[in-house]
């Protein structure tokens, strides 16, 4: 059985939150943050350790916040993700103001990380029944080096926001349960009648059901990814060079080419678990009364 990592991306900035570090949001019964939850999951799951990437002026409040608590009950590390960290003849375009995206998050980690490990967002609630799954998975990987990697997909009905509109990866799986692609599908909602519909990268408005399956950003992956990610990032820096003021770097386009030109595999787990997360301020209150009845019911 292999060690297994949790990674937890932190560093993004919440531009549709408004003001204040979202990831940090207090939501439980005794001021818990969504990232306690995704923690106690995996670690009843059986991961052995904890990365959390963050930006470094945030470091003082994260680990006053979570991080000293949390190394009380597992091994934990820091990992910053800076816009200025970037492949040798390049420099931080004036003007860049967001991290350059999850796939150069995940990039970070690089010289930290010699062992199967999971990826998820800080301010995403996923349910037990996914860290199991991904753990399994990671832990019977027989060579850590190859490109054989997963994914939790969760149903589009049960991550949906009923506050605004959201982005999914919606995925298309072959037969063998592998994803043959991932795309990035905006403005999500439901419309009169209940029915769901988005916008694809062409803008075109698409229709959708509620058991698709969707990325949400949890994936089950190797060491074998870090020179895949490093080699894209500098293509993505090379092909964007007329607007890398807003573009961003992101894991599930990295994993999509990834899968198209056979360099990768991906193994869909399906979960049944509902998501729910802080995307907007009015989730708060919606996240608040759903970790109430989890609680309730004696989830946590």
């Amino acid at each position: 059985m292999n060690r297994t990592s949790l990674i937890i991306m932190a560093a993004g900035i919440g531009s549709r939150f408004g003001k204040g570090i979202k990831q940090l949001e207090p939501v439980g019964p005794n001021g818990e943050i969504l990232m306690d939850y995704s923690i106690q999951d995996a670690l009843e799951a059986g991961f052995d350790r904890v990365v959390f990437i963050i930006r470094k002026n945030m470091e003082e409040d994260f680990k006053r916040l979570i991080g000293d608590r949390i190394e009380e009950l597992v091994s934990v590390e820091y990992v910053f993700q800076e816009m200025g960290d970037l492949p040798q003849g390049f420099t931080l375009p004036k003007g860049r103001e967001k991290p350059w995206g999850t796939g150069h998050a995940v990039l970070a980690c690089k010289n930290i990380i010699n062992e199967p490990f999971a990826v998820i967002n800080a301010d995403d609630y996923y349910g037990k029944e996914a860290f199991y799954q991904l753990h399994d998975y990671l832990a019977s990987v027989e060579d850590i080096s190859s490109c054989r990697f997963c994914m939790a997909g969760y149903m589009l009905g049960n991550t949906l926001s009923p506050n605004g509109a959201v982005t999914r990866g919606v995925c298309y799986i072959e037969d063998n349960g592998c994803l043959a692609s991932v795309q990035e599908t905006y403005d999500i909602c439901r419309h009169m009648g209940g029915c769901i519909k988005g916008v694809d990268e062409a803008g075109n408005q698409i229709s959708l059901l509620e058991n698709d399956t969707v990325s949400m950003n949890m994936w089950g992956l190797t060491p074998g990814v870090f020179n895949d990610l490093e080699n894209g990032f500098v293509n993505f820096l090379r092909e964007k060079n007329g607007d890398l003021l807003k573009k961003e770097y992101l894991l599930p386009v990295v994993i999509d080419h990834l899968i198209k030109s056979k360099k990768a595999e991906v193994f869909v787990l399906h979960t049944r678990d509902k998501w729910f997360g802080v995307t907007y301020q009015e989730d708060k209150e919606t996240v608040k009364s759903q970790i109430r009845q989890l609680v309730l019911e004696g989830v946590y």
